[in-house]
């Protein structure tokens, strides 16, 4: 895995509320330094430092992802996690035509 990889991709909702992945400390580097002035913060000052630090190698990758994680929450752009097994079983279980 390169070093940049986040060990879990981070579900974040952009533009009119579409899911996007973040993989990598690249991908978070480029959602932060596109965010619109409005949304910019101390947070968001801290995970875009934190992201360019990681892209150096100064620090973890993992750590610049949880202070990704918790800008795009304080924001409240995470994306829900939907479990697809489970969303199988509800439109099975309501879908009389299904069998």
């Amino acid at each position: 895995m390169k070093p940049d990889m986040f060990e879990k991709p981070v579900s974040i909702l952009v533009g009119l509320g579409f899911p996007a992945k973040v993989r990598s400390v690249m991908d978070a580097y480029r959602h932060l330094v596109e965010w619109p002035a409005s949304l910019r913060d101390n947070g968001h000052a801290i995970a875009l430092k934190a992201c360019a630090a990681a892209l150096r190698g100064e620090i973890e990758a993992e750590t610049a992802r949880g202070l990704f994680v918790a800008c795009a929450e304080k924001h409240d752009l995470l994306a829900p996690e939907i479990d697809g097994a489970a969303l199988f079983r509800s439109r099975h279980d309501r879908d009389p035509h299904i069998r």
